[in-house]
């Protein structure tokens, strides 16, 4: 069933038995299991609380232990908002948005959307390889583009996607955009079967020798050329240069990946009815992060 705020707000505000009642049927949809040994011999500790104690190993419990929401003291019918905004969100929501809309401190909000982000990160080293018609681009973000300080691309993040056509995307912040770099990754994650769409940037060339390789001149003014093009990764560049410009503004380099991560992940479930539900999911299943992890990689 679709879920929109209005129906969060009324069923949980204010009710952290329900919230967590609700993270239950999530995190264990065929009964409780202790996230230790995994044993089914579990049962209510007379404190209450949705509070367990696990007969196989002795360990006492939450639905939130060990999970991106352990420790956190923010009500939880709040983190089921501030999900539900950033993946409903088609630009995103920033930090300070949150901090108004929550009604929470601006640190709070910050570490809120990092550790939601966390959770929309996703490996792909397990995953299969991208195939039929894959488009790959490479561009630039943050900072301030000044023509009149002769700021050079190159000081800016330059981030790599791959996608394939009406497809899944991947995106990845990259130290270069030299072939050395580029190639590999291309190789890494695309199968050898693909066809691969790219501009006619020169650090594309090797990859003739490994695919049937298609090349659009952008700079004979060449956008489409039958089933050559590069239109849906460009258009998917514009969405996310337009989240930052609208929704953050400017991105630290540190984080560049951790806004790529929460873009890719709400723009692949694009037509996924149940995007929240999902997410809620990934953040039962991801660890616990830390505020002073965020703090070290923003050092």
């Amino acid at each position: 069933m679709d879920t929109n705020l209005i129906d969060l707000v009324e069923e949980f505000k204010g009710d952290e038995n329900k919230c967590k009642a609700h993270l239950e049927e999530l995190r264990w949809p065929e009964g409780l299991k202790c996230p230790r040994c995994e044993s089914t011999r579990v049962s209510p500790t007379a404190q209450g609380s949705h509070i367990f104690d696990c007969l196989g190993c002795g360990y006492q419990f939450t639905v939130t232990a060990g999970t991106i929401f352990h420790d956190s003291h923010l009500p939880m019918w709040k983190w089921f908002l501030a999900v539900y905004l950033m993946t409903e969100s088609k630009k995103g929501i920033s930090a300070n948005q949150l901090k108004r809309t929550l009604k929470i401190s601006y640190k709070t909000a910050w570490y809120l959307c990092h550790r939601i982000r966390k959770a929309m990160e996703e490996a792909t080293e397990n995953e299969p390889k991208l195939t039929g018609t894959v488009e790959v681009d490479e561009t630039y973000v943050g900072g301030r583009y000044d023509k009149r300080r002769k700021r050079l691309p190159h000081e800016k993040q330059a981030v790599m996607g791959l996608m394939e056509r009406h497809g899944k995307l991947e995106v990845k912040a990259i130290s270069t955009n030299g072939r050395k770099i580029l190639i590999p990754i291309i190789e890494g994650r695309v199968d050898t079967k693909a066809t691969v769409m790219t501009d006619e940037y020169k650090a594309y060339k090797p990859l003739d020798k490994e695919y049937h390789h298609e090349v659009v001149k952008h700079t004979a003014e060449e956008w489409v050329r039958g089933d050559a093009s590069t239109n849906s990764i460009e258009n998917a560049w514009s969405l996310f240069k337009r989240s930052i410009v609208g929704s953050f503004h400017q991105l630290s380099a540190k984080h560049v990946q951790s806004y790529l991560d929460e873009f890719e992940w709400r723009f692949n479930g694009r037509n996924n009815p149940h995007l929240y539900r999902d997410t809620m999911i990934r953040l039962l299943h991801s660890p616990k992060m830390e505020f002073k992890e965020l703090i070290e990689k923003e050092a």
